[in-house]
Formats: structure tokens, sequence, C-alpha cells
């Protein structure tokens, strides 16, 4: 699927927080524990996870791989992969993501990978390329590309709040 973002409005860091409350009560509600994968955002989704007292009952941990040689050793993500598509790519996303459960042991995993400027975008994946993918146990992988607008800053809040409404998406199909 490919979703193109231009968000009119960056998430504030209330909305961020707001969105992870809703998300952490979801996870609650049913059971299940998150495990995050993430990389151009820095472990920025599990920080979140982490302010909210409680969150041990929801949240089981996560990864932040940032070089390519850790997505390897964490996650498993393969050197083909990163030869073949790069990082930034679905097949990443979608390897992160399985590497997140086979791992972290958890229930709902995501996973995020992108580019946040401002260098490093190329024209094939210009800066605000982001790759997203959200599995529940059971179920099959899903992964996103989205192109989000703004400064370093803008891209990044906008892909942990695209994340963390996938992972309430899939837990309320």
């Amino acid at each position: 699927m490919i979703t193109t973002v231009n968000e009119a409005r960056v998430p504030t860091d209330d909305d961020l927080h707001a969105l992870t409350l809703t998300v952490g009560g979801v996870l609650q509600e049913h059971g299940e524990m998150l495990a995050t994968a993430e990389s151009c955002t820095g472990g920025w989704i599990a920080k979140l996870c982490t302010d909210i007292p409680g969150s041990s009952d929801w949240f089981q941990g996560g990864a932040v791989t940032y070089s390519n040689a850790l997505k390897q050793a964490l996650l498993g993500v393969t050197g083909t992969t990163l030869d073949r598509h790069g990082a930034v790519s679905r097949e990443c996303a979608l390897e992160m993501v399985a590497g997140a459960f086979a791992r972290l042991s958890a229930s709902v995993a995501v996973a995020v990978t992108g580019i946040a400027g401002p260098s490093g975008g190329t024209p094939d994946k210009p800066v605000g390329t982001v790759w997203i993918a959200w599995q529940r146990r059971g179920g099959d992988p899903q992964a996103e590309i989205c192109h989000f607008a703004g400064d370093r800053d803008a891209v990044r809040r906008q892909t942990v709040a695209h994340a963390l409404a996938g992972v309430r998406k899939i837990l309320t199909r």
C-alpha cells in the first residue's frame, strides 16, 4: 500500500501522548503486548510507551536499529535484502517486524525505517520517505510507504503518529 501523507499539522507532544494512551488502552483491553523495531524514529515510539505509568502491562520493549549492522544482528534483516532493496524498503520493514516478533516475544509489533533528513534522500527515495510495517500474531504482516513533509522533527513525529495509529487499527479490525 502506498500512502502519501501531507499533514496540515504536525503532531504535538500532547497529540502523541494522547495517541499512545489510546493505543495502550486498546492493547491492554485485548491482552496484547507491543514490541517496536525502530530506525529513523530512534526509539521515540518506545519512549512514548514507557512514559505512561503501567505500560509494562502492554509494552514488551523495542530495538533501536539505526545502522544496517544492527538491523541484521538484532532483528535478522538479511544482507541480501539490504543490498537489493536498501534499509528504506518494504522488504526491510517486513523483516524488521518479523525480527521484533521472533526476538521480543510480543503479540503485536511495529517497525519503522525511513529518511528523516535533512540529507540522505535520493530521487527514488526522497527525504520524508518512510516504510512502516505492522503485524499481529496470527495475522499477515502489512507494510506501507509514507511520504511525509517537513523538517526532520516533523517527519519523525508524523512517522511515530502513523505507526501508533496503525497499531490501533490492526487491533480494532
